[in-house]
Parts: C-alpha cells; sequence; structure tokens
C-alpha cells in the first residue's frame, strides 16, 4: 500500500544574520513531499512529517486486521485531517476525537475531515486528559467498535521510524537539523536519522515545553525495544519560541511569517514552522550555533 520515499528538495535560505554569523541553512522542504498514488488533493493534505508519522501505522493496522482509525487532536489538529485523509484514500472508517465543545461552523480542518468522512467525537477538556487511561479507550471501543489507536500527534515507535526516513535524501553534510516540536515524534525520528556527529534541536511549540524532554526520550526508547539500539546521539529541545502556547500568536511572529513567506518564497504558518524559523533566526542573532555551522531546517508542511 505505501510508496517509497522520494527525493524531497533542500533550499539555501539566504539571511542578512546567517551571513554575518557565518552560517549555513538550508531548509528540508518536506511540506512539497509527494505520494505518487493518490490525488494532487489527497497528497496535499498528507504531505509533511504527518505522513512519514502514519505510513507505518497504516500498515500495521492493515496486518492487525483493523478496518477503523481512531485519532486524537485539537480542532485545528494538522494529525485530524491527515487521518481523515489516509482513511478516505485507503478504505479505512476513521474516528477524530476531538478535544473541546463542538462550534459550528466547522473549522477548515474540520470541514475537511467530515468531508473525508471522519466521524467527529467531542469531548470535554478534563475528560480529554484521560485520554491515556484503559477505561477511557474501553468506552471508545464500546461505542464504535474495535480500533487502531494514533496517538496524539501521531507519535509512537512506528512514527519515529517514518520519521527517522525524512532526512535520507540529505547527502550534504550538516551540523545541525532542526524541526518543530509538537509531541516529539518527528524530533526522535530525526536523531534516530541524523548523521552521528550531528546534533538535533526541536522548537516547542507549547508553553511550558520541558516535559517534551522526556516525552522524546520515550519515544527513543519505545523504537529501540521495537527496532533495535539507538546510538547516542546529541539533542535538545529549545522552548523560548513557543509564543503563549499551541495555536496561539502574537504581532511579532504574524509579521515575522508574513514578511519571510513573502521575501524567501517559503509558505510558513504561526503553530508550527513559523515558530521554528524565528527561533533559528533569533538563535543565530545570539551566536548560538557556532560559525560555520551547517544547518538543516525541516519543513514540517502544515500549510494550506
Amino acid at each position: 500500500m505505501m510508496s517509497q520515499s522520494v527525493s524531497v528538495p533542500l533550499q539555501t535560505l539566504t539571511h542578512p544574520v546567517f551571513r554575518q554569523r557565518g552560517i549555513e541553512v538550508k531548509v528540508l522542504r518536506d511540506d512539497l513531499y509527494r505520494l505518487p498514488p493518490w490525488s494532487e488533493e489527497v497528497r496535499q493534505h498528507l504531505a509533511g512529517n504527518k505522513w512519514h508519522k502514519l505510513r507505518y501505522n497504516a500498515d500495521q493496522a492493515r496486518r492487525e486486521g483493523h478496518t477503523t482509525l481512531l485519532a486524537f487532536g485539537g480542532a485545528y489538529s494538522n494529525l485530524i485531517r491527515a487521518v481523515a485523509t489516509l482513511g478516505q484514500a485507503e478504505g479505512f472508517r476513521t474516528i477524530g476525537v476531538i478535544r473541546g465543545e463542538p462550534h459550528e461552523p466547522l473549522n477548515p480542518v474540520l470541514q475537511w475531515a467530515c468531508q473525508c468522512g471522519m466521524t467527529l467525537h467531542y469531548v470535554d477538556r478534563t475528560h480529554y486528559r484521560q485520554k491515556h487511561e484503559p477505561a477511557f479507550r474501553d468506552a471508545l471501543a464500546q461505542q464504535f467498535g474495535r480500533f487502531y489507536l494514533i496517538p496524539e500527534g501521531g507519535s509512537n515507535a512506528l512514527a519515529v521510524r517514518g520519521c527517522r526516513d525524512i532526512l535520507a535524501s540529505v547527502e550534504e553534510p550538516y551540523d545541525w537539523v532542526c524541526c518543530p516540536c509538537g509531541t516529539g515524534g518527528t524530533l526522535a525520528g530525526l536523531v534516530v536519522g541524523m548523521r552521528p556527529e550531528a546534533q538535533a534541536l526541536g522548537f516547542s511549540v507549547l508553553k511550558g515545553g520541558d516535559f517534551l524532554r522526556d516525552d522524546v526520550r520515550q519515544l527513543l526508547h519505545a523504537y529501540a525495544r521495537q527496532f533495535g539500539p539507538v546510538s547516542d546521539r546529541s539533542w535538545d529541545v529549545c522552548t523560548a519560541y513557543h509564543f503563549g502556547g499551541y495555536a496561539r500568536t502574537t504581532a511579532e511572529l504574524t509579521s515575522f511569517v508574513s514578511h519571510f513567506t513573502s521575501v524567501h518564497r517559503i509558505p510558513l504558518e504561526p503553530i508550527y514552522t513559523g515558530k521554528m524559523f524565528y527561533g533559528i533566526v533569533a538563535l543565530a542573532e545570539k551566536g548560538f550555533f557556532p560559525r560555520g555551522s551547517a544547518l538543516v531546517a525541516v519543513h514540517t508542511g502544515g500549510v494550506f
């Protein structure tokens, strides 16, 4: 069912700060990742890190005989959109457990999910925090029947395996690899897949995102248990550029995203990629990256 990886464009990013600090930044355009068998509309909605997270999970669901995928997410979740798209393309029934109360009219993400045939099940924030508890999942199974669970953000050992392949087409040497960080799955995959001598830096999009370090460690342990040991790599999570938390923004960030998109012709959004690129520029201004460093910044998609 799942297609093989294809080459992903690597685009040099010119910026006065980078020239001044003597660093090179290239953008891995995973947002331009294309999947051959499906329609352009489907490929657009699956391009980026969510595809990497879902590809092996979908294969596993098939092997286990599942016909239903159930995913957790917020009202603007890229994962919810991606799971709904995959379900329509590959014949899975899909259930979206949505954090919060229903609102009409539906936002574009949930509109698309419904168009793809996803059933939306709203859960208030108090009960949503119980999503890891067996009793909560048993209640969902009683209501919707047997399902294959896609965790929030799509992050598990199979997602790490998929995200491990993101850097496979990068042949040029690099010292740093950067990505936005929401649940840690993409960062964990990059840690596994990057050059041993490189360092990885995830930019938390969540307020109080220090817990993400533990989440990434747990994902790396889960990957190691399932697929074999992971050699020690240097990585960290930067928590300074969340701009108020998930899906929050400020006038400064909005202005940065607009200017960046206009100047570099690379579309950003303020939830994930905008915060990462803002953080890279800010850290470069502070001299965080040593002179002569080569960076690969992974554009994880999510722009429509």
